[in-house]
């Protein structure tokens, strides 16, 4: 692996590579209102908690991985989670 490579992938604390890791407990609160939402699809109240319950955990989970990301690899995929976010809002 490039030099470059496992500098972007190495992670920072185990300097092992890193891409993906089990899902913190934001991530699950994300997950559990995604599938909530996607089985329950009848709009009203609880869908729309529901959907900003899913926004807005993506939102904390990509500024926890900006900021406590294990590389960079894991950075960037919190700002263009966070960037994606955002755009849809706006």
């Amino acid at each position: 692996m490039s030099p470059i490579l496992q500098w972007f992938f190495r992670n920072r604390k185990t300097g092992e590579i890193t891409i993906a890791q089990a899902p913190n407990l934001v991530l699950w609160v994300v997950i559990v209102a995604g599938v909530l939402h996607w089985i329950w699809p009848w709009p009203g109240a609880s869908a729309m908690v529901l959907d900003i319950i899913f926004r807005g955990g993506l939102v904390v989970w990509a500024l926890d991985e900006i900021f406590r990301g294990v590389n960079p690899w894991r950075r960037c995929l919190g700002g263009v989670v966070l960037v994606y976010e955002l755009a849809i809002l706006l």
